[in-house]
Parts: C-alpha cells; sequence; structure tokens
C-alpha cells in the first residue's frame, strides 16, 4: 500500500489563486502515475460508509438551506462541478451559502497532489468546517490510499 502524507500543494496549482488570509488549505499526495482526471474519478467514487456520512450530512443540513445533491448538468465527478482543468491539474467544488470549496487534483512528479480549499462565508461555515474536519481528513486520506493502488 502507498503511504499517504501530508504535504503542500504544489504551488504552480491553480487553487492558489483562491487563497485569502482565513481560507483553509489542506494538502496530501500519494505516489500515482494516474492522470489529475483518472485520480479525481477514482479518489470521489466513496465508499460505502463515506456515502452514509454524506447522506447523513444532507439530512442534517437541509433544514438550513444548504446544498444536497449534484448539479444538474455539466462536467461534474460523483457530486462535485469541475471548475477547472488542465492537462495536470482538476479541480472541483461549488460555492454555497456557508461557505466556498474547492478540491484540487494535481499531477507532479510521480505523486497525485489533493488540497481542499476553504473559504467560509459566515460563522455558520467556521462552524461547518470544525464540525466536519476530523471527517474530511479520513475520507481524503482514504481518497488517497485508493489512487495510490
Amino acid at each position: 500500500m502507498c503511504p499517504v502524507k501530508k504535504t503542500s500543494h504544489p504551488l504552480e496549482s491553480h487553487i492558489w489563486l483562491l487563497v485569502e488570509p482565513g481560507d483553509f488549505v489542506d494538502g496530501y499526495s500519494v505516489p500515482s502515475e494516474r492522470g489529475a482526471r483518472e485520480a479525481a474519478e477514482t479518489g470521489l467514487a466513496m465508499p460505502g460508509w463515506a456515502n452514509l456520512l454524506l447522506r447523513l450530512r444532507n439530512l442534517l443540513v437541509r433544514p438550513f438551506g444548504l446544498k444536497t445533491s449534484r448539479p444538474a448538468t455539466g462536467d461534474a465527478i460523483g457530486m462535485f462541478p469541475v471548475t477547472f482543468e488542465n492537462s495536470r491539474e482538476i479541480m472541483l467544488g461549488m460555492p454555497d451559502k456557508h461557505l466556498d470549496f474547492r478540491i484540487s487534483v494535481m499531477r507532479e512528479d510521480g505523486h497525485i497532489h489533493m488540497a481542499t480549499w476553504v473559504q467560509p462565508k459566515n460563522v455558520f461555515g467556521r462552524l461547518y468546517l470544525a464540525a466536519v474536519m476530523p471527517f474530511h481528513i479520513l475520507i481524503v486520506r482514504d481518497a488517497l490510499r485508493r489512487i495510490g493502488k
């Protein structure tokens, strides 16, 4: 099994154009020969336990008017619309009432790097980010383990 490492996301990533002071950005990487889109498709094909967590999340946030489903049209991987793509990187994500987020999957030097950028828009966004953080880390690390196989 390939080791998943917490890393800085490559500076050439399109995600850095979004980052402002106070935003959340994390990064992980794993050795892989996959391309960025293939890696994103593999990593974001959620296992059953992650889908269960997402269904629970959707039930809990629906009363607050947050997005709970995949967009009906356009290029998307899983429930995330593609917002940027070039030969080395693909970014997915969307804005919502409480926060904006993007996931960047980038190929560099025999590794796939995955970063998540979150920009909370209000107190609820910061509370939401804190509440989901333990699950976010589990899901991202699991995604990269599957990409590295």
